[in-house]
């Protein structure tokens, strides 16, 4: 059955290249622009893989933000869908503030699940479908359904297709899972633009697990959205603090990072 399962989505690939549309391979990185992040994973995150970002409450909208735009870098110029419970959602995606971030909103489509069985079951097809550019699956809390066995389903999905997952766990804590690469992301200072202007979006990740290498080393990612990469910041002290492992002493203004409707309050637009 797997091998019937590869040799369709290889005749997939196939037909999409003789349409024009571009093809993921599976394994193949994807490079953030940070070279430190980049070159500590042989080129950048794994393209059709698993990976999991974990966020706590205070921290939804880094996470969330985050997820979007690794997806948007794995997805290239094709579609992004994003899985979601219809009821408990967090953060809204707005369409003028992914626009500031370099992300088309016409591209992003969300699927909203009335429980979590059916939402990794949508996973698992959605996944299955090599014409998808990235997939984000949104869970929250403890989520009991994704254990191991679904991960690997997860997991295999994305290798086959060529699709890159990321599942986004607000308020959950890691179990066992094929995923892979873990994350733990925060919300981190920014420094503020001419004119005390708010900075870029910044994001402190730790690498909490890998599958093939060393982890527990943590990164400060800056995402310039004019240039569609995580490339380092030109203020060399402010880099220092955080590469030695503290953070640095200026001050700093943090960066929105998925901007909401202006019904939300103030203390949910900040990251």
């Amino acid at each position: 059955m797997v091998e019937s399962v590869k040799t369709l989505a290889a005749l997939r690939r196939h037909i999409a290249s003789l349409e024009g549309i571009p093809a993921m391979e599976a394994g193949a990185p994807v490079a953030t622009g940070h070279g430190l992040f980049d070159q500590a994973l042989q080129g950048g995150l794994a393209r059709g893989r698993l990976h999991e970002l974990f966020g706590g409450d205070e921290d939804e909208g880094a996470a969330a933000g985050l997820s979007l735009i690794l997806a948007h870098l794995a997805a290239g110029d094709l579609p992004l869908f994003w899985l979601r419970l219809a009821k408990g959602a967090g953060v809204q995606p707005y369409g003028p503030g992914l626009a500031e971030l370099g992300i088309d909103p016409a591209r992003l489509l969300i699927g909203a699940m009335k429980d979590e069985a059916l939402l990794l079951r949508a996973a698992v097809d959605a996944l299955r479908c090599p014409a998808l550019g990235a997939l984000v699956i949104e869970l929250r809390g403890g989520a009991p359904l994704m254990d191991l066995t679904a991960s690997r389903r997860l997991a295999l999905a994305a290798e086959t297709s060529g699709v890159t997952a990321f599942i986004l766990r607000i308020g959950g804590d890691p179990v066992p899972s094929a995923a892979e690469t873990r994350w733990r992301v925060e919300a981190a200072p920014s420094l503020p633009l001419p004119g005390n202007a708010p900075g870029l979006s910044a994001f402190s990740l730790h690498l909490l697990r890998r599958r093939s290498g060393p982890d527990g080393m943590t990164w400060r990612m800056v995402w310039n959205a004019e240039r569609g990469d995580f490339g380092e910041e030109c203020d060399e002290r402010h880099e220092h603090g955080w590469a030695s492992g503290g953070r640095a002493e200026e001050a700093a203004l943090p960066g929105a990072v998925v901007p909401l409707p202006g019904g939300r309050s103030a203390a949910h637009r900040a990251a």
